[in-house]
């Protein structure tokens, strides 16, 4: 009798109808003679209505991180419930557990925990009585058993590591999409689903702006090497399946382009090029727990340079607040810039095939869109570009790679 993992996202119970759509796949698995574990998250809606009411309580200052762990994870709590009784209904054993009572151990971090380890007893032992087990997603306990929340999608996250903890056959990520596209279908309408896709292009999508699922799940997924499948909770057409890498993945140049809006850039101006300035500036930043995606660094002129980094919109009051004081110290000016967006293209053809740069800057120089900063590694390109264009970059880079007949 093979285990099964399934995990299913906000959209996908949404409301008691969706719920119990989803407690119908879930016991139509059981009864084809699988052992059946479910994680779930919260209630479409549900986590921004409780982040709501905690800023309505703390007007004007950051609620506690500690009491917003609190807080957010009675979100997948009600979610569990109310799936394990829509599975009782249709007259199946279901046993609910919380992060904590699957035994899901997280470090100290609020809002943003790492799983350190996971023992999950109760949950294979509700298996072998022959209960289907439903799990809070997103949730953990700290070592000294302190509520601790994952970080948004942190449910998928919760879903890689139960499945390598217990050993799963298969992992499925139900969501409100049928797989993951070569764009998203929103910005480019003429977008294809991908059949497969490995690890590190997933990784890298996921990293890059694309929201079908956290990256961090995804390098979970390859660490302990579990295969999962990505498809839609309404419907049973197959989705993308998400594995190591063959041979034949390497035909295919471009697997995808994603986007990511929200972005910000910060420039220190005349810095000094001496050693160790870099090494002050994003060490300060990662202090105030800042995280930079893209850097690059101008060529040195009079013994000084500029030095740019991107991060999250949200995250800009937080670096400008860090870097000022040390302002006297490391450069003469910090300048901030929002409205911007990131466009990558993703493939680990890219190894073994030349020109791909070119035909993204052509593609973006025939469409008149201005490429303000490169990053590049051995299977992407990134470029950032004006957020008000960034929907005409992707389709122009999209058709440029032929990716609408991609299979």
């Amino acid at each position: 009798m093979s285990v099964i993992v399934q995990k299913y996202g906000g959209t996908s119970v949404g409301d008691p109808s969706r719920i119990m759509n989803v407690a119908r796949r879930v016991v139509e698995t059981h009864e084809a003679g699988h052992k059946v574990v479910v994680v779930v998250s919260a209630m479409s809606g549900v986590t921004d209505g409780l982040i709501k009411l905690a800023r309505a309580v703390c007007p004007g200052i950051t609620p506690p991180e500690r009491e917003m762990d609190m807080l957010l994870a009675t979100g997948e709590q009600t979610t569990i419930a109310l799936t394990a009784m829509a599975i009782q209904n249709l007259g199946h054993n279901a046993v609910s557990f919380t992060g904590a009572q699957a035994g899901i151990v997280t470090d100290g971090v609020h809002t943003k925990a790492k799983i350190q380890e996971i023992s999950p007893r109760k949950v294979q032992q509700a298996l072998k009585d022959g209960s289907i087990v439903v799990v809070a997603g997103f949730q953990g306990e700290s070592g000294d058993g302190q509520t601790t929340t994952l970080g948004r999608g942190g449910s998928d996250l919760t879903a890689i590591a139960i499945a390598a903890a217990i050993k799963a056959d298969l992992c499925q990520i139900f969501t409100d999409v049928e797989g993951v596209y070569t764009c998203d279908p929103r910005v480019v309408k003429t977008a294809s689903k991908i059949d497969e896709i490995s690890y590190d292009e997933m990784l890298e999508m996921a990293s890059s702006g694309s929201k079908v699922m956290q990256s961090r799940s995804v390098e979970f997924a390859k660490k302990f090497g579990v295969p999962f499948e990505v498809r839609s909770s309404f419907n049973n057409n197959p989705g993308t399946l998400v594995k190591e890498e063959t041979m034949s993945m390497e035909q295919v140049v471009i697997r995808g382009v994603s986007i990511e809006r929200n972005q910000a850039k910060v420039t220190l101006r005349q810095v000094a090029d001496t050693p160790g300035i870099a090494s002050r500036v994003f060490k300060a930043i990662a202090e105030a727990g800042v995280t930079v995606d893209m850097i690059v660094q101008n060529v040195s002129l009079a013994g000084t340079t500029d030095i740019s980094f991107t991060l999250n919109k949200d995250d800009l009051p937080k670096a400008r607040t860090t870097l000022e004081p040390l302002l006297s110290t490391l450069g003469k000016e910090i300048s901030a810039q929002d409205g911007i967006a990131k466009l990558s293209v993703v493939g680990i053809g890219m190894r073994s095939h030349s020109g791909v740069a070119a035909k993204v800057f052509e593609a973006l120089s025939l469409g008149g869109i201005n490429i303000q900063m490169i990053s590049t590694s051995e299977i992407k390109i990134a470029v950032v570009v004006d957020e008000a264009r960034i929907a005409e970059a992707a389709n122009l880079v999209h058709e440029a790679f032929g990716l609408s007949a991609a299979k």
